[in-house]
C-alpha cells in the first residue's frame, strides 16, 4: 500500500473514531437528560413543579390565596385517595399543614409513589413543601389506612412576582402510581410433565 493510501485509512480510521464517539456521547445525554431537566423543573418551579424547603419561610407576606387540593389513583393501583380538605387560604409565608386519607383496597401489601404539580404553572416556583408523602414511595398492608400529612408554605416573594398579580387561587394535584414491583429472584420448580402412554 502506498504512503497516501496509509494517510488516508489512517484519517478514515480517526473519523469513523470520532463518529462512534459521537454517537455514544449523543446517547449519554439523551440519558443525562431526564435528571437534568427534572432537577431543572425542581430549581425552577417549571410546569408547575413545587419547591422543597428545608425550612419554614423566613417572613410572613400580605396576600392570602386559596390553595386547592386534588387526589387521584391510577389504573392498577386498588387504594382510596382523598384529601381531608377540599382547600385552605394560606398567608404567604404562614406554614400550612393539610392531610390526605388512603387506604389500601386489596388483599396484598403493596407500594406507590405520588406524582405531583401545582397549577396554574407559574405558582409552582413559588409553592415550597417541606414535608410530603410524595418523597418517598409509600407502603401500605392489606387494608391497611392512613393519614399523610403534606407542610408547605407559599413563598412570600410571590408577591413581586407580576405574573401571580392576578392569582388567587391555586391548586395542588397528586396521583398516586403503583411502585414498580421488584423482580422475584427465586425461581419456582418447572410444573410436572406427565408422562406419555
Amino acid at each position: 500500500m502506498s504512503a497516501s493510501g496509509d494517510e488516508t485509512a489512517r484519517r478514515n480510521g480517526r473519523l469513523a473514531l470520532g463518529g462512534a464517539a459521537l454517537v455514544l456521547a449523543m446517547i449519554g445525554l439523551t440519558y443525562a437528560a431526564v435528571p437534568f431537566y427534572a432537577a431543572f423543573c425542581r430549581a425552577t418551579g417549571y410546569e408547575g413543579t413545587p419547591q422543597v424547603a428545608q425550612s419554614k419561610a423566613g417572613s410572613q407576606g400580605r396576600r392570602t390565596l386559596r390553595v386547592g387540593f386534588d387526589a387521584n389513583v391510577a389504573p392498577g393501583l386498588a387504594w382510596s385517595f382523598e384529601p381531608e380538605t377540599d382547600a385552605v387560604v394560606v398567608r404567604t409565608g404562614r406554614t400550612a399543614t393539610v392531610f390526605f386519607r388512603v387506604r389500601n383496597l386489596s388483599d396484598k401489601p403493596t407500594a406507590a409513589n405520588a406524582v405531583f404539580n401545582v397549577t396554574p404553572e407559574v405558582s409552582g416556583a413559588w409553592f415550597d413543601k417541606i414535608q410530603c408523602f410524595c418523597f418517598t414511595e409509600q407502603h401500605l398492608g392489606p387494608h391497611e389506612s392512613a393519614e399523610w400529612p403534606v407542610v408547605f408554605f407559599l413563598d412570600p416573594k410571590l408577591e413581586t412576582d407580576e405574573s401571580m398579580a392576578r392569582v388567587d387561587s391555586i391548586t395542588l394535584s397528586y396521583t398516586l402510581f403503583a411502585a414498580p414491583q421488584p423482580q422475584n429472584t427465586v425461581t419456582s420448580p418447572p410444573a410436572p410433565v406427565r408422562p406419555a402412554g
